[in-house]
């Protein structure tokens, strides 16, 4: 595991066209299809970063909630399965099952969607408004594994509740901080 920080994307970045197949469902989901009349939330996440584990329920949490005030979630798993196999497709089903996620949980297999969203870490979130304009990216909150401040939730919600009140998301927004993505022998991240 290498410490890392996501990369801040900037805000205002339209969200990149892609079709990812869904590890649990086995359907193709695209861009347009998760757009959202509210806001799309993607998570770059995976099964076996300590970061992600430790805001597994948190994420099922949250999506629960949110989704059913009309923003859809998606997660996006890019890591090399070859080299880490707990985070092949099949283990990825596995997570959703277990930690109950109700989204598409997509698997990038060839690298290029996280490169296009500049992604860094596991998780790393990216949270784009109607129009699919970046609004929000960076931390959940700010829990970390071995901090013991507890799970919240707080910046992502912060975000999620201004644009369901049709206001601004904060100016300052934060990093996400996790596992470095685990980018195939040769792929360059960006």
């Amino acid at each position: 595991m290498v410490h890392t920080f996501s990369t801040m994307l900037p805000l205002g970045t339209k969200a990149p066209e892609f079709k990812l197949r869904d590890v649990v469902s086995g359907a193709w989901f695209s861009l347009n299809d998760l757009q959202s009349d509210k806001a799309t939330v993607f998570i770059f996440m995976c099964n076996h970063c300590p970061y992600v584990k430790h805001y597994n329920e948190e994420i099922a949490a949250l999506s629960h909630e949110y989704q059913q005030k009309g923003i859809v979630f998606a997660g996006i798993s890019a890591n090399d399965a070859a080299a880490f196999p707990d985070d092949a497709p099949e283990k990825l089903k596995e997570q959703a099952q277990s930690f109950g996620f109700d989204f598409p949980y997509l698997y990038d297999e060839t690298q290029q969607v996280a490169k296009a969203f500049k992604a860094a870490c596991t998780p790393d979130f990216f949270v784009f408004d109607k129009e699919l304009k970046l609004v929000y990216r960076g931390q959940l909150d700010d829990s970390r594994p071995k901090n013991e401040l507890p799970v919240s939730g707080k910046d992502l919600r912060q975000a999620l509740d201004a644009i369901l009140k049709g206001q601004p998301t904060a100016s300052e927004q934060f990093p996400a901080s996790g596992c470095n993505i685990k980018w195939k022998a040769g792929v360059s991240p960006f």
